[in-house]
């Protein structure tokens, strides 16, 4: 038993009634777990954990006059902690008094905390910039959670809790989008770390800067096919660009420092995985966090002369350029349109680039590709040069072969990707255009297209207003829930978009003007919008709406998320288009001349579950009630859910 010297008693119980004779529960003081007895009259108190493996003694039960522990079924005596036999594996005591009718437990008092490898490296994140975790605390994480939690009462982290770690994983991947900064997630060994795996590939494929973190089974374990034992860095190696166990004598702020500086230079994926034993060593005497000072260099790369001349010079002699931006394009955004106004040059964007150029600007030309506007391909078509800055040529943009090309790229692997273009320019896009607008002053001769892209938009606009007509008693058209949304929109919103019929219908009739948009690109993820609206409000918080619009299959994916938003307060406004279908699947069996089959869905009510859960919820059905209900959802100050029900033959 612990003797009475600095003793400082805790109270565990306010009633000696509270535990009958006979009865075991478990109590914290200090942290630590205590196994409160009473037997015989009498109350003790034990160290929480069996000897065994730890099994939790305050959940057992008192037999034939032995606490038993509920795992394993190991016996000790409830008073004195001693097992049976003259085995020397018994439990720790603790003193115990009696005052009125409380319960009081003495326990020394309890020592500072001193520093951990997990506190090292927690703070070394934080020092790199990463502020937002998201993820699920659990029994493999504890100790790294811990060091997080110390960071975040100095409020210096923030850490959000979700249903599912691949919406943790969305979430991250949506933030690094957005900012061009990694977020992390955070999970447990095994399935809470494979769970990871799709949004990590969503972040590598469209090159945002990403942090995965997850506990990991002790290592004297390792190679046992113990609980949960999954070997993560071989998991992981083909998603990861960064990718190591973290060891007891590992450079603990090296390694972390390591791991933010490939996610923010690579724009790709970080992964660190921390066995249960490391999470909770304490640090080395001398170790400290490490910051970024000086370990990052500058990005403003010029490209190669050779190049450069060589585009200026096809530039110089254009007529009819057109600038196709692509999401890697998002950070200069400015810059490119004071360009395209240099050159009289219409601008138009890939769909993951939409929004970069306002729809009402005089050069914007909308979206290219499968979800974009025969405007952008009318331009295409007439342009005698395409400048292309951040944009990937993927077949679903579909960026012409057949015209003379610049393609300005910070990654010399994304050029001519797919073919051959004429000049392939590798260099950070604000300096090169440094470059180009320096060189071309006073040197080109382009026709000025202004009133030819209005004309063309004048043209959409009555071919959008036919297509407004057509009604069904099924449910509203997909048209007529984006002409109201451009109406009602925040101008500034980051938009979360899905994927399917859904997708392709915001691409093609929303119009932008100064909104963000935020999408599964490359990997095209079912299911993204709202975890990536979790991820993009914790990057602006309340300064900008966060909107997230999904379809029924898409949202039913981690639904549960609503209940996120409610916990933290998120005020993410949803939309949901309902058709009960998974319309775009109908749609391409029908195109591969399949019967449609397995393609109709069984929904609840989105707007009473939105209600269940906390948030504002209202189901529109009928086009008189849908502008409405839009402007009562916007105007909202907490997460709201507006479910709309549309015919899936509307799009």
């Amino acid at each position: 038993m612990a003797t009475t010297k600095n003793i400082k008693w805790h109270k565990v119980l306010d009633n000696k009634k509270d535990l009958p004779d006979g009865r075991v529960k478990t109590v914290t003081v200090n942290h630590k777990g205590i196994c409160l007895t009473h037997f015989e009259g009498k109350f003790s108190a034990l160290d929480n954990k069996c000897p065994h493996q730890g099994g939790p003694l305050g959940e057992g039960s008192i037999e034939n006059g032995m606490l038993r522990c509920p795992w394993h079924g190991w016996d000790f005596h409830p008073c004195t902690g001693l097992p049976p036999g003259g085995f020397d594996d018994g439990v720790e005591t603790f003193a115990v008094k009696e005052e009125n009718d409380a319960v009081f437990v003495g326990m020394e008092e309890e020592v500072p905390h001193e520093a951990t490898v997990s506190d090292i490296m927690v703070e070394t994140m934080v020092n790199w910039g990463v502020t937002k975790v998201f993820g699920m605390v659990g029994h493999s994480n504890l100790g790294f959670a811990d060091a997080m939690k110390r960071q975040e009462q100095k409020g210096k982290l923030n850490f959000y809790g979700i249903r599912h770690e691949g919406a943790a994983a969305f979430a991250a991947s949506a933030y690094g989008k957005l900012t061009g900064k990694p977020a992390a997630c955070f999970t447990i060994a095994g399935p809470g770390a494979t769970n990871l795996y799709t949004g990590m590939w969503d972040a590598k494929v469209d090159r945002a800067p990403f942090l995965a973190l997850t506990g990991q089974v002790a290592t004297q374990v390792v190679g046992t096919g113990n609980f949960q034992e999954v070997d993560l860095v071989q998991a992981f190696n083909t998603v990861a660009e960064f990718n190591q166990r973290v060891q007891s004598d590992s450079k603990h702020a090296e390694l972390m420092s390591l791991a933010v500086k490939h996610a923010i230079l690579k724009r790709d994926v970080s992964h660190l995985t921390f066995p249960d034993e490391v999470q909770e060593r304490k640090a080395k005497p001398n170790a400290k966090a490490l910051t970024p000072t000086n370990r990052i260099t500058s990005m403003q790369i010029a490209p190669p002369k050779e190049m450069a001349d060589k585009a200026i010079d096809l530039i110089s002699k254009a007529k009819r350029p057109l600038i196709i931006m692509g999401h890697g394009a998002r950070a200069h955004k400015r810059a490119i349109v004071a360009f395209a106004e240099s050159l009289n040059a219409g601008v138009v964007t890939t769909f993951k680039g939409k929004g970069l150029i306002a729809d009402s600007h005089p050069l914007g030309c909308g979206v290219l590709g499968r979800s974009g506007t025969p405007i952008a391909s009318w331009f295409m078509n007439e342009a005698d040069l395409l400048i292309v800055f951040g944009a990937s040529f993927s077949n679903h943009t579909g960026i012409t072969p057949k015209k003379p090309t610049i393609q300005v790229d910070f990654d010399p692997l994304a050029l001519s990707k797919f073919h051959e273009v004429d000049v392939a320019v590798w260099g950070e896009i604000s300096r090169t255009l440094e470059l180009f607008s320096d060189a071309l002053q006073g040197k080109t001769n382009t026709l000025d297209q202004k009133e030819e892209i209005a004309e063309r938009w004048a043209i959409w606009k009555e071919e959008k207003a036919k297509r407004l007509t057509e009604t069904s008693n099924q449910g509203l058209s997909s048209i007529a829930v984006f002409e109201a949304l451009n109406k009602t929109a925040p101008r500034d919103a980051v938009m979360c978009v899905d994927v399917g019929n859904n997708a392709y219908s915001f691409g093609r009739y929303f119009e932008p003007e100064q909104q963000d948009f935020l999408m599964s690109g490359y990997l095209g993820s079912i299911g993204f919008a709202l975890p990536a609206a979790i991820g993009a409000w914790t990057a602006v918080g309340d300064s900008r709406p966060v909107v997230a619009v999904a379809g029924d299959g898409g949202l039913c994916q981690y639904l549960a998320e609503v209940t996120t938003l409610v916990k933290y307060n998120m005020p993410v406004k949803l939309i949901v288009l309902n058709n009960h279908e998974l319309g775009k699947i109908s749609k391409e069996q029908r195109a591969g001349e399949f019967d449609v089959w397995q393609t109709s869905l069984s929904n609840p009510n989105f707007a009473e579950y939105a209600r269940s859960c906390g948030a504002w919820g209202k189901r529109v059905e009928n086009d008189a009630e849908l502008e409405t209900a839009m402007q009562e959802l916007f105007a909202l100050p907490s997460a709201g859910v507006l479910e709309i029900i549309t015919d899936v033959n509307l799009i």
